[in-house]
């Protein structure tokens, strides 16, 4: 933890890093405690156990006050040094990648996009087609209804054409629709004119000013990064971006983004349903208007978006930035907590010192867990079933064989799918952590699609004995949102399986069935 309990651990690390004594250190925040910000150390502390007693699973949170760190909190197994997926906050780097083209001529927001791409335009080209320009690819007012992304990602290996020959039903600029593969098109775009994927693109531009390191994003069949998702970066970077903005566009007092560009990114373009009742709009997130691949909030903040509960919450009128990754049903509900717990004790002013609401929020930001499940012992049941393998019948998963493996408060599991093996382990009450290459649940089935960029996912998986005949296995992807888990019952030499997906919230379950061999 970089959060400092009292003024003189606080001056002694300032002058470090003032000294330049470590490489390490010079993308770091300033630190600060809250109270020296204007924010009350209490008021933290409810947001956490509000947080911790609601719906929402929070995996981490960072929050800035006047550019300094006054809290941060990783719930276990989630860590500081872990990516995590962005999902759609990733749409806000992309139209940062826009603003940079921009400023250096290389397109225009007026530009049409059928003039990018020539070779990928269906034989008819409608009016509305022939109107749409990048600017109605950044405000989410392409026109279409539906909008194409689930039809087209998992089918066609070429998206753009895809995109390009789905019917437009509205003169662009005209009607709002959440369009994610709107975003893959801005992607398409930058990398058009620059000839480098977005990421790249990005790397000297705005990673590295800004210390960020060991990024990755997915790329569509064709090698265009996904641009409306797949972007992994860590806690840590998401603030960075945020405070990038907040700061309009400077950093350490260089200007690594256009002031006017992040002005215009963060203004209110459209409105989502402007016949919705005005009570209605003022209850809700996502009914303040939408930006540049942005969304406005309540209280004059804006925001970039991920699904989950992935959230980068600029607060200029506060002078703040949250930060926070999460699983969640509700992201209302998350933003709720922030409105509700957070924003009415930002003071202008600094608060008088509160040494016991300060250390008991240290306490609790480093003891920060996602609840482990009671690591009950049946020693006779391991030893009757380790080494077993059983046949599993055909299912949606593919999976086709499974087998176990315990020893000391150890259990090893194999899978079969398809004709891929995955071993993964799992500690007995306590997280087993290590790497995958099974996929990731998620919006897509994103390894079907060869989307990654990488080969292994890092996990941490748990087990415990329900009772002396049923195992449950719980598997954390802890660079995503999401965890599955397997119950697994045994008798008399036959297996069933129920396995779920966090990302479901119990809507759907796969049950398997097989025999011992």
């Amino acid at each position: 933890m970089r959060l400092q309990k009292t003024p003189l651990l606080f001056l002694a690390v300032f002058l470090f890093m003032s000294t330049g004594a470590g490489a390490q250190t010079k993308n770091t925040f300033l630190l600060s405690n809250p109270e020296g910000e204007g924010v009350s150390s209490k008021s933290i502390l409810h947001f956490l156990e509000a947080a911790e007693k609601s719906k929402n699973e929070l995996h981490s949170l960072m929050f800035l006050r006047h550019g300094k760190l006054i809290a941060e909190g990783w719930w276990d197994p989630y860590s500081p040094e872990l990516k995590h997926s962005m999902y759609s906050a990733s749409k806000s780097f992309t139209a940062t990648a826009v603003g940079f083209a921009v400023s250096e001529k290389r397109l225009s927001l007026d530009d049409k996009v059928i003039s990018f791409f020539p070779g990928d335009l269906p034989d008819s080209i409608s009016p509305n087609l022939s109107a749409l320009t990048v600017k109605n690819l950044l405000t989410m007012s392409v026109g279409q209804k539906p909008e194409a992304t689930y039809a087209v990602v998992p089918k066609d290996s070429n998206w753009v054409k895809g995109f390009l020959a789905w019917p437009i039903l509205y003169p662009p600029g005209t009607h709002f629709l959440y369009n994610t593969l709107a975003s893959f098109m801005l992607s398409a775009i930058v990398q058009k004119v620059t000839g480098e994927k977005l990421i790249d693109y990005l790397r000297p531009r705005l990673f590295e000013p800004l210390g960020i390191e060991g990024e990755d994003w997915e790329s569509s069949p064709q090698g265009i990064n996904t641009g409306g998702w797949g972007l992994r970066i860590k806690t840590e970077d998401m603030a960075k971006f945020g405070e990038l903005f907040l700061q309009k566009g400077k950093w350490r007092g260089r200007q690594i983004l256009p002031a006017g560009w992040v002005e215009e990114a963060s203004r209110e373009r459209i409105i989502q349903n402007p016949d919705k009742p005005q009570s209605q709009r003022d209850s809700s997130d996502w009914e303040q208007g939408y930006c540049y691949q942005m969304w406005r909030c309540r209280h004059g903040a804006y925001r970039a978006d991920g699904a989950y509960g992935q959230f980068i919450v600029i607060m200029p009128d506060q002078d703040a930035v949250i930060a926070i990754t999460a699983e969640t049903p509700d992201m209302q509900d998350e933003l709720n907590l922030v409105w509700k717990y957070l924003l009415p004790f930002m003071h202008q002013g600094k608060l008088p010192p509160d040494k016991r609401d300060e250390e008991l929020l240290q306490k609790k930001l480093t003891r920060l867990s996602l609840p482990k499940p009671p690591g009950t012992d049946f020693p006779g049941s391991e030893k009757t079933i380790s080494g077993k393998s059983f046949s599993i019948e055909p299912n949606q998963r593919h999976i086709n064989n499974m087998s176990f493996l315990f020893t000391n408060r150890h259990c090893l599991l194999t899978t079969k799918i398809d004709t891929a093996i995955y071993k993964i382990s799992f500690g007995l009450g306590k997280w087993e952590k290590g790497e995958t290459a099974k996929p990731v649940p998620g919006l897509f089935s994103s390894k079907s699609f060869d989307l990654l960029p990488f080969t292994f996912s890092k996990v941490a998986g748990i087990y415990r004995w329900i009772d002396a005949n049923t195992l449950e296995l719980t598997l954390r992807y802890i660079e995503s949102p999401h965890t599955e888990t397997s119950i697994c019952h045994f008798d008399q030499g036959k297996i069933s399986v129920t396995i779920q997906n966090s990302n479901d919230f119990g809507h759907r379950k796969t049950v398997l069935s097989g025999i011992q061999n």
